[in-house]
């Protein structure tokens, strides 16, 4: 896809989610955050920041504990040598996915953005155009959704009668209901901000993101854009996934020698970066450095 077509799409604004205990991670996760254990070659957190870097997002927030914070900073800085601005937000204390809504509001203001958790990987040829139609649609929340063997572990969607339409979502449910589940990646307007005000916490003591996509399904305002074959969803927030996820991209990486969610070939392929990559950063000697060589020059 050619930029200048793109960036008419454009939303401009998103925030990663990367806060938590981790608790699923124990004990990996008990002196480092989750969002920054390597995921093959790569922090966590890259994946999720070059899925807001494909769709165009040029000004992220990542929300984070307060300990973490400077790690974080440390790795990513302002985002400057990413050509965007990354800025960040403390959460004292988790209490769900939805409590971001108490966290973004200055810096979402009034327009659309992005919502990824930090522990979500997405990868495809196709993704782009997945955003794509993401960021056309009129209404004022959109999930993305995946075809899933287990969906009994996730927040699973329960459509309208002989429609594509979501009826309801429910969160991990005894009974089977669809195969479809909402994975982490979700774009809202400004509205979300007053919907937050009508939930409650949930028998978990969690602010719940289901009950605000529940409130947009109620009211006919949602879109659900169905991630199809051709793309790779993974919640890398267990051993298993985390394991899984990558020996995937090893071999992926390995057998076609491209690499996948770097966000500096992504920001240097999409313009973000004006100038030729540091020279300085190939003076590293392995292969995630060896890889953006290739691009270097491109």
């Amino acid at each position: 896809m050619e930029l200048s077509n793109y960036t008419k799409l454009m939303i401009n604004k998103g925030v990663i989610m990367a806060g938590g205990t981790g608790s699923r991670l124990y004990p990996l996760t008990k002196a480092i955050n989750k969002h920054l254990l390597p995921i093959y070659d790569k922090p966590m957190i890259y994946y999720p920041l070059s899925t807001l870097l494909l769709a165009g997002v040029r000004e992220i927030l990542i929300i984070t504990n307060p300990s973490d914070k400077k790690f974080f900073q440390k790795l990513l800085g302002n985002g400057r040598f990413l050509g965007v601005k990354i800025s960040y937000k403390s959460q004292h204390k988790p209490k769900g996915i939805a409590d971001v809504f108490n966290l973004c509001k200055n810096f979402v203001k009034k327009e659309k953005f992005f919502l990824i958790l930090g522990d979500n990987v997405f990868f495809g040829s196709y993704l782009s155009k997945y955003l794509k139609d993401a960021m056309d649609a009129k209404t004022k929340c959109v999930v993305f959704s995946y075809n899933v063997k287990n969906p009994q572990d996730y927040g699973v969607i329960s459509y309208k009668k002989n429609n594509t339409k979501i009826l309801k979502i429910f969160e991990k449910p005894k009974k089977f209901i669809s195969n479809d589940v909402v994975t982490g990646l979700y774009i809202y307007d400004y509205s979300v901000f007053e919907v937050f005000k009508t939930i409650n916490f949930s028998k978990r003591g969690e602010y719940e993101i289901t009950d605000i996509n529940n409130f947009y399904a109620k009211s006919n305002s949602i879109e659900n854009i169905n991630l199809g074959r051709g793309i790779t969803w993974i919640d890398a927030g267990t051993f298993e996934n985390l394991y899984s996820i990558s020996s995937i991209i090893y071999n992926i990486q390995l057998r076609q020698g491209r690499l996948i969610s770097s966000p500096e070939e992504i920001a240097h392929k999409f313009g973000y970066i004006k100038k030729k990559l540091n020279d300085k950063e190939f003076s590293y000697k392995n292969e995630y450095y060896n890889l953006l060589k290739k691009i270097k020059n491109a």
